[in-house]
């Protein structure tokens, strides 16, 4: 009966034998070079969405409090920071967003710009927070 528990243990280690794990991003920088920081909470929420933004639609301005991390899955998307810079992100790139920093992403494409989002917040916490577009 041992024997028998132990052999289906042994066939699913053998199923992971083929993983292939690929690094596309290693930073300790945001894309506009501020340094990652972690929130401080007793609540810790992890929200993933998948955004889609069409081709001429923008996110309109915000900023996020909290740790942002996407993945661009197609399309293109740049990010435009109230300070002026801009940054362009294609399919199969790894976005590491800026936190607490007024920003737009603009979708300048011709088809539809798709990310995987993860937001590490904190329950309670807005993870984006919209600004007045009337002041930029």
């Amino acid at each position: 009966m041992i024997l028998f528990l132990a052999l289906p243990g042994s066939s699913r280690a053998e199923e992971y034998a083929n993983v292939s794990a690929e690094k596309l991003l290693v930073s300790s920088t945001a894309y506009n070079g501020q340094k990652l920081s972690y929130l401080k909470t007793e609540q810790p929420e992890v929200t993933a969405m998948l955004v889609t933004i069409p081709p001429g639609g923008s996110t309109g301005w915000h900023q996020h409090p909290v740790p942002v991390y996407a993945y661009m899955l197609d399309g293109e998307l740049t990010i435009e920071l109230k300070d002026g810079g801009t940054h362009r992100f294609k399919k199969g790139e790894a976005i590491l967003e800026v936190m607490n920093l007024q920003h737009n992403g603009t979708n300048a494409g011709e088809k539809d710009a798709r990310l995987l989002v993860f937001y590490t917040g904190s329950s309670g916490l807005p993870n984006v927070i919209r600004l007045d577009t009337g002041n930029h």
